[in-house]
Parts: C-alpha cells; structure tokens; sequence
C-alpha cells in the first residue's frame, strides 16, 4: 500500500489525470444542457490540465510542493471556461495546504484538497450547488473521513471516488437546469476522472496519452527525399482539421475543390469531424474553403521543395516540429511571462469576440485591444491577460461577453499590476452597449457602475442550430433544426427560419424596443441577413433596426434589443 506519494509519483498522479479526462472530453463536453454547439466543458478542462503537464514535463519538481506549485501556476495563466477557472482553484489551493513538503501522506492530501474547494468557494461570487464544487466538497469530506481510520492512498482515493460518484449522481436534483435536461454535471464528471486518473497512477497503472483528434497528422507525411522536381507539382503538403457544423454535412463539393487546387487527396471524417491530408500550391484558400463546413481545429503546412532541397544538401529538413524548439526559445525569452506596458492613460478596454464584423465594431467604439474567442472557443487567462497587459493604461477594463468568460478574465487582475476591472457582459451586444457610455472623465467606480447598468437595458436573442437530438423541458430537439435562445434560454426550434424570427419577435415585443440591431454571421449571406432585418423592421416600424456584418461562428444572428 501506498502511505506517502513523492515528487515523481505526484507528477504521474497529475499526467495519469489528464489523460483520463483528455481521453473522455467528448463525453463531458456531450453533458451540455443545451443541445447547441457549445457544449465544451470537456475541452475547456482538458485543455487547463494539460497546461500544467506541460509545466511539470518541463520542470524537474524534485518535491511535491515543487509539483504542486508548477501545476497551479500553470493552470491559473491556462484557464479556460468557468470549469477550467474553478479546476485551476482548487489546484490553486491545494498547492497553498502542500507548502513546504517533500513528500504528501494521505492525511495531507486529504486536507488538500479541502483548502482547495475552500479557495474555489470563495473565489466564486454566488457558488451553485449541483456542481463541481459540490461533487469536489462532497469528495474532499470523504477523504478526510477516510484518514481518521485509513493512512494508505488506494483506501483515501477509493473512498473519494465512491463520495464523488454519488455527489455527481445527486447533481440532477440539486440543479434545476440539470433535472430539466436529465444530465449530471459536466465539471463534476470531469473531476471524476482526473481523480480516477490518478488513482490508476497509484495502483501503478497510470493512464498513458493516446492519440485523439489532431495528434496524429504525420501520419499522412510525404517522404520528401525521394521526390524529383517533375513530382512537386503542388509544393505544400497541406494536413488539417475540421470539427463540424452538421454531421451529415455533404463533403463532395469540398472534394471537387480541393482537387480542382491540388492532388494526393485524402478526406478521412467521422461523424463529428474531418481530416484532409491535400498537396497543393495554396494552403490558406484549402483552409478558407473548409471552415464552411466547421471549424477548424489543427493544421500543419509544409514547404515539400524547401525540405527536398535541404535533404539533397545533405541538410535537415525543416518541419512543423521545429515548432516546438521555437516555443521553447520564446518561452525562455518571456520566463517572467507578459510584461506591463507603462501606463500613458488611466483608463484602457479590452473586449472578447469573434469575427473580423464584430472586432471592427469594437475597435471602432474605442476598445484598445481585441481577444478573439466567444462560444466554443474560450479563450485562457493568459490570453486576456496579454491583452490587458498590451493596453498603456492603469486601469483596464475587460469585456468578456460571455458568461463562461468572466471568470477566466476575473483572474487577471492578481496576474498584474494594472488595475483590471471586469464588467460582466455576457453578450456581445451588452459589450457593446456598455461602451456606448463609456466616459473616461467620470471615476473608475461611477464608470464600472454605469457599464454594468448598461449591460441589463440590453436583451439580446441568438439564433444557431441544433448540434444533436434532444429533448430539453418537454420540447423535441432534432439535429440540424434551427434554434432561439433569449438571454441564453431556449425560446423555440424548427426547421422554418421565417417561423424562428417571427418567435423572437413576439418575444422582444415586451420589452419596448427603440434600437434592434442583427449582427449576421460569418455562414449568412448579405440577402439572407437583409430579409431578416425587413421581417423585425415590419413588426417593430417605431424601431430604429440596423443590420451589420459581424461574422460571427456558431450564431446566424445576434439580434440586440435595447
């Protein structure tokens, strides 16, 4: 029995975890209330522990404090997502209780991981019970239970695991949104596994990586000594993926393509992706053309005459995996991470979104710094924080519009030294209401308070499409189906767009609108865009309606109504 865990079998305990929860985030990320295409908690938490492996690859760690403090460091610049945000506290707190410590005994785990729910409740504004954080309290006061009586870590993590998996079972009567879909929490599945992650590192038997979407994009590799000029017709030996919008999405056209640009074609898909592997002389229009039908997850593009040429030279070809010494050398450059730029004005913005329509719209009201992502893809900390950091000023304020941004973006205020100051815009149209009355003469506080008022006169409805069938408070979901949200509710689904729009306006209609704007998305035409415009023009004619190209992924339409 294992009584005490070192350095070496605490990393393997972290990277045995990561690799679980890698290996099932499709699974989690299918917990999503909601049958629309954000369902990414999965992802997002994959993605957060898998920078602290890379930090801990990197770093000796010759202690379990060393380990310990490497992860959460990792982890709090690498958040994404209100999951990712909340992983990172309670790796957060647990580095603080392990302070000091060659070596953990199951009692020091166990209370660990108690400092760590600690600090994730606290850091959380208003907790939700029926979450992570209950599945992870209801799991640490096991384990304490359990070292009153047990001191081995097979006996400590067996019984967390049986607290935890009856704390996630009980996650569908704790949340009404959760009893409504029928689902247990997606954070707190997560943490199950990276807790059964690590008990199979205990057992000695940890979870090894294995290959998921992306890693394995070599395998279509050109042998490049071999080829003669007369063979490189098409230079760039082009390796890409696509997640996909619908599953049964028509690929023909986008195979007549490719090979209208290029041969050695080869489009290997599943249900909810595709890979290509193409040689052709015009990487960037392969790649253009294919976010038509998804969105695009991984690429790798390389030069097939530069590498033969340096072959016969008797030279190492160069190759996407140099790309990896050079991170290396950029992240030596900036050990102390992203620098504070000398502030030359108290006040800065920084905003969150996607699509070139909507940063020119921000950057058009003054914002100082764009971070592109929204749904589906959340950006980390780190980025934000970038960002923050980029802007001359001693106050920054940050507008994530997304709800599952906040948190990420709350965390940069301890990262730096400039004041970060973050209104909680949880769309894009509230972001942008909010900069309507952005004043820099008035006070920082007056300031935050008048751009967070702004953001509730704003009531803003989205239109995308069903990722998957679903049933959701009694309504019948069918993949492919058109669907409204009104302030993240689901309002209706069908199949009929005119019905759609006609549904959001009798929704809005209570609202009184003065001002209706449709920011179209990057898969809607002008004319198509247009025709909705003039359909919320006919029912609302005292409102001023405008219509602007946001090109925006995963929504059709943001409509705003003010």
């Amino acid at each position: 029995m294992v009584q005490t865990i070192d350095a070496a079998l605490m990393k393997t305990m972290i990277i045995s975890g990561a690799a679980l929860l890698e290996q099932n985030k499709k699974q989690i990320n299918e917990l999503n209330v909601f049958p629309v295409p954000d369902g990414d908690t999965g992802t997002n938490m994959s993605l957060t522990l898998n920078s602290g492996v890379t930090a801990l690859r990197s770093d000796s760690c010759g202690t379990v404090t060393a380990c310990a403090d490497a992860v959460a460091s990792a982890l709090l610049r690498g958040a994404r997502g209100n999951s990712g945000v909340i992983l990172s506290l309670l790796f957060r707190g647990i580095g603080k209780s392990l302070k000091g410590k060659d070596v953990c005994s199951a009692a020091d785990f166990a209370a660990a991981l108690t400092r760590g729910v600690e600090v994730a409740y606290k850091a959380v504004m208003r907790p939700t019970e029926g979450t992570i954080l209950t599945v992870s309290r209801l799991t640490a006061d096991a384990g304490r239970t359990y070292c009153e009586s047990g001191a081995d870590f097979e006996g400590l993590f067996e019984a967390m695991i049986a607290a935890g998996d009856k704390a996630l079972a009980g996650t569908i009567d704790q949340n009404p949104v959760l009893k409504k879909a029928g689902v247990v929490d997606a954070g707190g599945k997560g943490f199950m596994y990276i807790l059964r992650g690590m008990l199979a590192a205990v057992n000695g038997t940890p979870v090894e990586h294995t290959a998921t979407d992306g890693d394995d994009v070599d395998s279509e590799g050109a042998d490049f000594a071999n080829l003669s000029d007369e063979e490189i017709t098409f230079a760039f030996d082009t390796v890409f993926i696509v997640r996909k919008k619908d599953p049964d999405v028509d690929l023909d056209p986008f195979r007549e393509y490719l090979s209208s640009i290029g041969d050695s074609l080869v489009i290997g898909e599943d249900d909810e992706a595709f890979k290509v592997h193409v040689h052709t002389n015009t990487p960037g229009d392969a790649l253009n053309a294919a976010q038509q039908y998804g969105v695009l997850e991984l690429a790798k593009i390389e030069n097939m005459v530069t590498q033969r040429d340096d072959l016969a030279a008797g030279r190492k070809a160069q190759s996407t995996d140099d790309l990896e010494a050079v991170e290396k050398e950029l992240e030596a450059m900036e050990q102390s991470g992203p620098v504070d730029v000398p502030p030359e004005k108290p006040y800065g913005l920084v905003a969150v979104c996607a699509g070139a329509g909507m940063q020119a719209v921000f950057k058009n009201l003054g914002v100082d710094a764009v971070v592109t992502g929204g749904q589906t893809m959340n950006p980390s900390t780190e980025d934000i924080l970038r960002a923050v950091q980029s802007v001359p000023a001693e106050t920054v304020f940050v507008l994530p519009n997304n709800k599952n941004i906040i948190m990420a973006a709350q965390q940069c205020d301890r990262l730096t030294d400039k004041n970060v100051v973050v209104i909680p815009s949880k769309t894009v149209p509230q972001g942008i209401s909010a900069l309507v009355c952005y004043d820099d003469t008035m006070s920082a506080e007056d300031l935050t308070e008048a751009m967070t008022d702004a953001c509730g006169t704003v009531h803003t409805a989205l239109v995308t499409y069903a990722a998957r069938d679903s049933e959701f408070d009694g309504a019948q979901i069918h993949s492919g189906e058109y669907l409204a949200l009104l302030e993240n509710q689901l309002l209706c689904n069908t199949s009929d767009l005119a019905r759609l729009i006609g549904g959001i306006a009798d929704a809005v209609r209570d609202f009184d609108p003065e001002v209706l704007t449709v920011f179209y998305g990057e898969d809607v035409t002008e004319e198509a865009a247009q025709a909705v415009a003039d359909k919320l023009r006919a029912a609302f004619p005292d409102a001023d309606t405008q219509l602007i190209s946001g090109g925006q992924p995963v929504y059709y339409y943001m409509i705003s109504a003010e």
